[in-house]
């Protein structure tokens, strides 16, 4: 009996080995990327019933590595059929980490639909004979009574972007301040009375190449009385490749009735300038020691905190060991001194010197490195003489004594 249990016990093991190492022989797949859908944008904004309304659909790589062919399929879904001459299923190919690809359809929707949100379905691969994702996206359909009667103006009062210009490669957040125009609560139009309210129903900022929106839209944020205000505050992210300059993003709002929807172009300004290092003084250390000098300049268009400079050299100490400055407004000139001296015999000359400017701009740490620099390294040896000085004392001394023999000499005559 006990030998017919170790014969079994043996033969699970090696059962258990076995498919270890056929699981182990499964072709895995290397793609990390990962997909993500969204709809980015409706017009009109609520679809109207009986009519066409047009969808962007944004498929975006989350992941952190490339898709390599990416395809899309759009599933209408009632009361949504696609237009004539629109592609089921597109191609967008590859898609590289942080970037996004924008889709256009055209749908028609029932003219029996009901008003309410209603959906459709979208579906994705990243790469040939991987299998498909799917997701399911809302769309608000409406009819005419589903609007309101309102007639409050939303304007753009101001926008706040922190930091105020950004860096590739940073993050931040832009700020939207919406206002009710209206400064009374009710107006009257050909003989009949309207409020003056205002609706925000969605406000959505879009992503563009550089720049990633990384906050949801917002929905049915509320009403605004005449003279309101609401803040809605988006995630940026600056991509590490972007250029110097001026961008756009489009602001999307959608109001208390087809003819209230908004539609705000946004400039965003990127630039990459920081703080700039310049040496004063000559870089020179005579006889192991030095005083160096360094203007500091803020070169970004807005202000920098948290900065500080720090040298380095090898077989040299300096004091101090790192200049914190702190707040630098855009062009302010601040002067550092470093103290230099040589802590060891075996120092090549001239002597490589690495300057760190590290410094923030907004939640974003930067750093600036030069090491371009060197230092000369002198002696400069007595040649043993006695200096003027000493030359001085003993022209002196011969004087005095020349003077005391005279008088010695007279009195004895």
């Amino acid at each position: 009996m006990k030998s017919i249990r170790k014969y079994m016990n043996l033969l699970g093991s090696l059962f258990l080995v076995t498919l270890i190492f056929a699981m182990s022989m499964i072709p895995v797949s290397a793609s990390a990327a990962a997909l993500r859908a969204d709809i980015v944008k409706c017009d009109p904004n609520p679809a109207e019933i009986g009519q066409y309304v047009t969808i962007w659909v944004k498929i975006e790589n989350i992941g952190n590595t490339r898709a390599e062919d990416v395809s899309v399929k759009l599933i209408p879904l009632y009361p949504f059929s696609l237009d004539v001459g629109d592609e089921t299923q597109r191609n967008i190919g590859i898609l590289s980490t942080d970037r996004h690809a924008s889709l256009e359809y055209h749908l028609y929707v029932d003219e029996n639909a009901r008003p309410g949100t209603r959906s459709i379905k979208v579906q994705y691969q990243d790469n040939e004979g991987a299998a498909w994702t799917e997701e399911t996206l809302d769309i608000w359909v409406g009819s005419g009574s589903d609007t309101f009667d309102s007639k409050g103006t939303i304007q753009l009062e101001q926008i706040t972007t922190e930091p105020e210009v950004l860096m590739p490669g940073d993050t931040g957040t832009v700020t939207f301040t919406l206002k009710n125009s209206a400064t009374q609560y009710s107006i009257t139009i050909n003989g009949e009375e309207y409020d003056t309210n205002a609706r925000v129903r969605s406000a959505t900022l879009l992503s563009i190449d550089d720049i990633e929106v990384n906050s949801d839209p917002y929905h049915d944020t509320g009403i605004l009385g005449p003279g309101d205000t609401v803040e809605l505050t988006y995630n940026i992210k600056v991509d590490d490749t972007a250029r110097d300059g001026t961008k756009h993003l489009e602001f999307i709002v959608v109001g208390s009735s087809y003819t209230y929807n908004y539609d705000w172009n946004i400039p965003l300004k990127i630039d990459s300038a920081g703080i700039k290092v310049i040496p004063t003084k000559p870089m020179t250390l005579e006889n192991g020691v030095a005083t160096l000098e360094f203007d500091i300049v803020n070169t970004h268009p807005s202000t920098l905190t948290s900065v500080s400079i720090k040298p380095r050299a090898e077989g040299i100490e300096f004091s101090p060991m790192e200049y914190f400055i702190g707040s630098m407004d855009h062009d302010e000139l601040f002067t550092v001194e470093f103290d230099a001296i040589t802590v060891s015999d075996n120092i090549s000359t001239p002597a490589d010197l690495k300057l760190t400017a590290r410094y923030r701009n907004g939640y974003n740490q930067h750093e600036t490195v030069i090491d371009d620099l060197s230092l000369a390294i002198v002696f400069v040896e007595s040649n043993g003489g006695i200096g003027l000085m000493g030359i001085g004392l003993i022209l002196a001394i011969l004087a005095v004594s020349g003077f005391l023999i005279y008088r010695r000499n007279k009195n004895k005559q």
